[in-house]
């Protein structure tokens, strides 16, 4: 059952984190944590992709009533539920990274299976809209600067 690991923190805690972690988790596709989280993030993600594949409104509610992101809610349902509809469980992947070199925690990376194409087009996206973007807009010191040379110019 999902959420019985206390993590050393209180319950309310505990939960915020873990509903912050899985609603990144569903966001970005991929996120790297120690591998007790990563283990209690697993479980609750499988239950939100459970979830968006009933494609009801009550599940809807309940989706929406845990994750902190209505857009990411909106994607779960639209995008990432139907990758799964043949699948009957095990939508995460938990990979050992190694310790952490602050305290020696061990590692491990979360990331959907068989989502990556799903979020490696919208970063791809993103790279293409900062090359579209103009350059940095000068400041007045700039233009006065400009202006005056213009004018030494003539």
């Amino acid at each position: 059952m999902p959420g019985t690991r206390k993590l050393g923190r209180p319950t309310a805690h505990r939960m915020s984190m873990l509903r912050g972690m899985v609603t990144f988790l569903l966001e970005k596709g991929r996120i790297e944590t120690t591998v007790t989280r990563a283990a209690e993030v697993s479980a609750l993600a499988d239950k939100m992709i459970t979830l968006g594949k009933k494609n009801t409104l009550v599940a809807k509610r309940q989706a929406i009533a845990f994750l902190k992101k209505e857009a990411v809610v909106y994607k779960l349902f639209t995008k990432i539920a139907p990758l799964y509809d043949e699948r009957n469980g095990g939508y995460t992947r938990v990979l050992k990274i190694g310790p952490r070199r602050g305290d020696g925690a061990e590692m491990a990376i979360i990331e959907l299976v068989g989502a990556e194409d799903l979020y490696t087009v919208k970063e791809e996206k993103e790279e293409k809209a900062e090359e579209k973007k103009p350059a940095k807009k000068s400041t007045k010191k700039a233009v006065k600067a400009e202006v005056k040379e213009e004018a030494a110019a003539e």
